[in-house]
């Protein structure tokens, strides 16, 4: 009887059994009005997630990079100049994107484990007109998380009027995100991560400015169209036949966000974070994140010891405990082991997965002495996180 329940990797997550069960409808009819009973929460809880009053949401059977697509064709045309940082393995990907959509891409390179500089993106946008910002809210691959309200004053400092398409799938669901006050165009995320379900979904938030823009732009889109997709959506259906049991578990998930409150959840994934952090500390090694408060609260890149294969700790964990972390990606790979500590996770579960990783680095050689990461995340879940959950 072996299973890697729970998961520490960065997404897919670990799934409530309600979300799980909810995701098993019989066939419905998706033009009737039952569908529309799924789909209207849904669009409407996903933009209180967002913390926004006006956006547009729309949500395509895809994942996170579908996002990323819908959110460049639907606002920009062939050939517009795009600005993007690229600090990990997914601003990369996003890049990549983008220029292979036939856009002007201009990258500020920065290095992994750091956040987007602000000042470099104000600098960059004197110097050139630039349709749209992109910026990665949290890097999934260095567990790293960027200002974005930050990037957005920079924008308007330079007296840009350039979109903000900001990619939030690592984050949104798990950490805050506030797509009015940061001013944000586009958001981008998927269902596989702060939402608890499986990979299925590519959930897209549009401001009344991104919407404007998509009367403008002729990058080629069908599948990806947002406009097709609204008209569906009056009529309380898709313009295609929508994944109605992923839509199901998405109300699930939403309600069961909203019912803890979004406050609540933000303060459970710090606190998730924060006890990793202690057992990173103990075990004497570091993060990838450069600093404190570019630290991720939804997964932690751990570096090890030079000359060491991080991957080994994922292949032995998997192989010898039937427990999954993460392998680290392009510039980081082999050279940290990620713990995703975001959806459905307690304080318990964070412990069995930090003991695992001691009893694997310990197999594999590294000077870790057991129970040293475990007993700091201990002593912070029983005296810090137990005056967190008192305060929320």
């Amino acid at each position: 009887m072996t299973s890697q329940n729970p998961v520490f990797i960065p997404g897919p997550t670990n799934m409530p059994e309600a979300v799980r069960l909810a995701c098993h409808v019989p066939t419905m009819d998706h033009r009737s009005p039952a569908f529309a009973e799924i789909l209207h929460p849904c669009l409407d809880g996903v933009r209180t997630v967002l913390k926004s009053e006006t956006a547009e949401i729309f949500i395509f059977p895809s994942t996170g990079t579908g996002g990323w697509e819908a959110a460049i064709t639907n606002t920009l045309s062939p050939g517009d100049r795009v600005l993007v940082g690229r600090n990990g393995m997914f601003s990369h990907r996003w890049i990549d994107m983008c220029r292979r959509h036939g856009l002007d891409v201009q990258v500020i390179e920065v290095p992994w484990g750091h956040g987007l500089p602000a000042d470099a993106y104000e600098a960059a946008l004197r110097e050139g007109d630039v349709k749209a910002v992109l910026a990665t809210h949290n890097e999934t691959a260095t567990g790293v998380v960027s200002d974005i309200a930050a990037i957005r004053r920079a924008t308007d400092a330079a007296g840009s009027d350039a979109l903000l398409l900001v990619d939030g799938v690592s984050s949104i669901g798990s950490m805050d995100f506030r797509m009015d006050e940061w001013g944000v165009d586009v958001a981008v995320t998927g269902s596989q991560k702060g939402f608890m379900l499986p990979a299925g979904l590519a959930i897209v938030g549009f401001s009344e400015k991104a919407m404007a823009a998509t009367r403008a732009a002729k990058l080629p889109r069908t599948f990806f169209d947002v406009g097709d997709m609204a008209k569906g959506y009056a009529g309380g259906a898709y313009p295609y036949t929508p994944p109605v049991g992923l839509m199901n578990g998405l109300r699930v998930s939403l309600d069961m966000l909203l019912s803890e409150g979004l406050e609540n959840v933000f303060a459970r994934h710090h606190r998730m974070a924060e006890g990793v952090r202690r057992a990173v500390d103990a075990w004497g090694l570091d993060l990838c994140a450069a600093s404190p408060e570019v630290q991720s609260d939804s997964v932690s890149a751990i570096r090890t010891p030079e000359g060491f294969d991080a991957t080994e700790i994922v292949t032995v964990a998997a192989r010898d405990y039937d427990m999954a972390f993460g392998v680290g990606l392009g510039e980081v790979a082999g050279k940290v082991f990620r713990i995703g500590h975001l959806g459905m996770l307690t304080d318990a579960m964070m412990l069995s997965g930090l003991a695992t990783a001691e009893m694997v680095m310990a197999d594999l050689g590294l000077d870790v002495t057991l129970g040293s990461g475990v007993a700091a995340a201990q002593a912070f879940y029983r005296h810090g996180g137990k005056q967190q959950k008192a305060a929320a």
